[in-house]
């Protein structure tokens, strides 16, 4: 069976590892827009931000004869009746089944004089690859004062990691507060707040008119309000578009992202899939990579005719598990990944109307010590929360929904009282049974790292290459080297000249 892969991201690169893997005739080719191998696209905020270096974001890649990968190389047309895709060179590559895993790409606001036919301005950038990432670092010497464009999840990791830079930041934002869709008033009145004294600037319900720059280069821009603030450097985060140019070219339905049915197939070509952030499937998009790896898994199952060897992906409730309305889908734990503001938002907001669903909802806003605690409860469980300033209570109620632990008959001791039983079953890694899950990103259990450990590794990194622990959001990352150190076979196998990076 030859398959085509069109794009080698964290979803591209996932399902060409996975099939080649499992399915015995399957020979692949997949093209890659970018030159790099894959890497994590979540942590490229860290990267800004100096917390993380570029060259460990590495994520492993298909290794196999029966696998051809042309980094570098985009496609440039799909034949859907001749079963083709020519590549940006020229070669024709033919293909049984063909997977479309192209992503998505920056959105870039309609903003006055923002380009040049040569592309945007020097000191005019969006963060949505690893280049993308460089060009913000290589202009943070000559900046002194940077707006981000967004006050997004994305747009707050990246204000916060500049101004740990040192830089001066505002962030400009179109509504009226902070991450709109995660966070009610009180909640986004409390980050900002958290955010003021951490040097940056919030202007909200305006955005970006034009800019102005002396000889090609940045030096401000005129708000809608027609505010003027200098700057040198405008990172601009305001959400993505999947990516669709190949799929409409090729004459299949495409809404904002390409039509898939619950199989992931196209319904205007049986043999033609997509993943990740191009594909719109029934249930919506996310626009996390988390649902992008099940849907990897549910194809490589769909290619193979049997169930994929991956653990099952999170959200889907294992044997002994509640199933129905009440099962959490933990893919939509977010946690903002900025340096110095301690942000989690997980499951239902209390702030809306969820129709007949009777929910119960508690909160705690001080915003004099920079904390807001909302917990929403149904049928004994906690289906939803949201924590800022808090990074202790924001573990123990993660580990009550993504565990799916009962919760207090009043739903008020969740916050006003420690959660002494919480914290004694999820604090440490010798507290976690071998069934508890430690990366909620790829359903990795303890058992597995456990087992990851016996076979030899001895390191954070080579743990993630033999179980993919800690290559999603990285915030496990701590708690699978609390794993490691505690194992006693990873101790005795422990050579201290790999103390550090190791193949496992």
């Amino acid at each position: 069976m030859r398959v085509v892969v069109i794009g080698h991201g964290m979803v591209g690169s996932r399902f060409a590892a996975d099939l080649v893997e499992q399915h015995p005739s399957a020979h692949l080719t997949v093209l890659a827009r970018e030159p790099h191998a894959p890497y994590n696209r979540v942590l490229l905020s860290s990267v800004v931000s100096g917390r993380t270096d570029p060259s460990t974001l590495a994520l492993p890649q298909v290794e196999s004869q029966r696998a051809r990968v042309l980094t570098g190389v985009p496609a440039g047309r799909i034949d859907l009746d001749g079963h083709t895709v020519t590549d940006a060179n020229g070669e024709v590559h033919p293909w049984h089944r063909l997977v479309l895993a192209t992503g998505s790409q920056a959105r870039i606001p309609d903003i006055h004089g923002i380009a040049n036919p040569r592309g945007l301005l020097p000191g005019i950038c969006v963060l949505k690859d690893l280049d993308d990432a460089h060009r913000i670092m290589a202009a943070l010497p000559r900046s002194r004062q940077a707006v981000v464009l967004g006050a997004g999840v994305l747009g707050l990791e990246v204000a916060t990691g500049l101004a740990s830079r040192g830089l001066g930041v505002t962030v400009v934002h179109h509504s009226g507060r902070v991450m709109e869709r995660q966070l009610g008033a009180a909640a986004a009145q409390v980050a900002t707040s958290r955010l003021r004294e951490l040097g940056v600037r919030v202007v909200t319900n305006t955005s970006v008119a034009a800019v102005t720059d002396r000889r090609g280069a940045l030096t401000g821009l005129t708000l809608t309000d027609g505010t003027h603030l200098p700057c040198e450097l405008l990172v601009m985060c305001a959400g993505t578009i999947p990516e669709t140019t190949l799929a409409r070219s090729a004459g299949l339905p495409c809404d904002r992202g390409i039509l898939v049915g619950d199989d992931l197939r196209s319904p205007a070509a049986d043999d033609v899939f997509a993943i990740g952030d191009c594909a719109q499937p029934p249930e919506g998009a996310t626009g996390l990579v988390a649902q992008g790896w099940r849907q990897s898994s549910r194809l490589v199952e769909l290619l193979t005719g049997h169930p994929a060897t991956v653990a099952p992906s999170a959200g889907e409730p294992s044997a002994g598990e509640p199933s129905g309305s009440e099962t959490p889908d933990l893919t939509d734990v977010v946690r903002v990944k900025a340096p110095g503001l301690d942000l989690v938002t997980m499951g239902l907001s209390g702030q809306v109307d969820h129709g007949e669903r009777e929910v119960r909802t508690v909160r705690l806003s001080d915003p004099a010590i920079g904390r807001h605690v909302e917990v929403v409860v149904s049928q004994g469980l906690l289906v939803g929360a949201t924590v800022v300033g808090d990074q202790q209570c924001a573990s123990e109620l993660s580990a009550l929904y993504t565990r799916m632990l009962p919760v207090p008959r009043d739903p008020a001791h969740l916050i006003v009282r420690p959660l002494a039983t919480v914290r004694a079953s999820s604090a440490t890694a010798a507290d976690l049974t071998d069934d508890d899950t430690v990366c909620r990103c790829n359903s990795v259990t303890k058992a597995r790292i456990v087992r990851a450990v016996n076979e030899g590794c001895t390191t954070v990194d080579g743990v993630s290459r033999a179980t993919r622990a800690s290559t999603g959001c990285g915030d496990c990352a701590r708690l699978v080297g609390d794993i490691i150190r505690d194992c006693p076979t990873g101790n005795a196998n422990r050579i201290p000249a790999l103390a550090g990076r190791s193949e496992g």
